[in-house]
């Protein structure tokens, strides 16, 4: 491993330390807290870079401006952390510690992390690379053929595809505000964090928390940033009796994401096994696997979030797609009136994860913040 992989991941190590316990504070003093975090930062940049990162409320390209693909595949805008020196990131790293969970924070860390394990290896891994196609492109999502082959191997050179702990992108829609409703951006290749703030509300969809490598050692321990996701959803589909089972699992194969990215406001109907025909214990399994979504924002706004999925509960349903037995490319979706998630091995490589996670009803914030 070169010193400058090193030394990265010496620093992102560092800004990972959280404490053991942190209190969850009321929705609007989070909020507070949140706005804080950013100021930090804007305070911290210099005139160039707030204006990299600050964009209008209303710019809808921006909003939208979400990928999984690395860049330059997909051209994104804001301040790159690349570009900013080691007290302006760290200020960039605890804006994110603030806005989520502890879990969630590292989380995004291991996803980032893993960029660079991907970044070091040149790209090359076993399985497809790069995360899909241009916007736009391929057959339509979820049913057809896999949609795009990502980067040539070895993607590092000239015009290829970034990885790595630089390439990720920080920007800000409406200026930080306790009251006035406001957006905070991050993500790059295998990331999108879009939480849309105002007031005492808060949205964290659609969002698009990814992994490849899936599975990688980092300081001598194994890493899966998406493995819980992965655990829980097979203990939970092998807990169904075959009858439950044969209701969950559809008549065909799903390839991809269906409302991934470029998919804003399209719906599709609800598939699987309903709620309500599961156990009770059953039914806490599948709001746990939904927990791991809906958790990534901090506890203030992940708890209401996560009692709102839970009271419409019986309008829920859990959708698979492919074997049973844990370490296979399967593909699953939990979707209700307020809820859809999405999980997608991509090309039958279990080390290259697809997610998506959205709220019909509140992408964006639409419930509460005016376009």
């Amino acid at each position: 491993m070169s010193k400058t992989v090193r030394c990265s991941l010496v620093l992102l190590a560092a800004l990972m330390v959280t404490p053991a316990f942190r209190e969850s504070p009321a929705p609007a003093d989070a909020t507070g807290r949140i706005v804080a975090a950013a100021q930090t930062v804007l305070k911290s940049l210099d005139d160039g870079q707030r204006a990299k990162v600050q964009f209008r409320w209303d710019d809808a390209g921006q909003r939208s401006r979400w990928s999984n693909l690395p860049s330059p595949m997909f051209e994104r805008q804001g301040l790159r952390i690349g570009d900013v020196n080691p007290s302006q990131r760290q200020a960039v790293m605890a804006l994110l510690q603030t806005a989520l969970s502890a879990d969630g924070y590292r989380k995004v860390n291991e996803i980032m992390r893993g960029d660079e394990v991907l970044r070091a290896s040149d790209g090359v891994r076993g399985g497809p690379r790069g995360g899909g196609p241009p916007p736009g492109g391929g057959p339509p999502p979820g049913t057809g053929p896999q949609r795009g082959g990502g980067p040539p191997p070895g993607g590092q050179g000239r015009g290829g595809p970034m990885f790595g702990l630089d390439n990720y992108w920080l920007a800000f829609l409406g200026a930080p505000s306790t009251t006035t409703p406001w957006m905070l951006q991050f993500g790059g290749h295998h990331l999108a964090i879009n939480l849309t703030l105002g007031g005492s509300q808060a949205s964290m969809t659609p969002s698009l928390p990814a992994a490849q490598p899936a599975r990688y050692t980092f300081e001598g321990r194994e890493v899966r940033p998406l493995g819980r996701e992965n655990d829980k959803a097979f203990a939970l589909i092998n807990a169904l009796d075959a009858s439950h089972q044969a209701q969950a699992i559809l008549k065909y194969r799903v390839a991809d994401l269906v409302l991934g990215p470029t998919q804003d406001g399209k719906t599709i109907p609800p598939e699987g096994i309903p709620a309500t025909a599961l156990t009770a214990k059953e039914q806490e399994m599948l709001l746990d696997l939904a927990h791991e979504w809906t958790g990534i924002v901090t506890d203030a706004f992940a708890e209401p979030r996560m009692a709102e999925i839970k009271a419409n509960l019986a309008q829920t349903y859990f959708a698979w797609s492919g074997p049973t037995t844990n370490g296979s490319p399967s593909y699953f979706r939990i979707q209700g009136p307020t809820l859809v998630i999405e999980y997608a091995p991509q090309q039958g490589s279990v080390d290259h994860i697809h997610t998506i996670y959205r709220d019909p009803t509140n992408d964006y914030g639409a419930r509460f913040a005016s376009k």
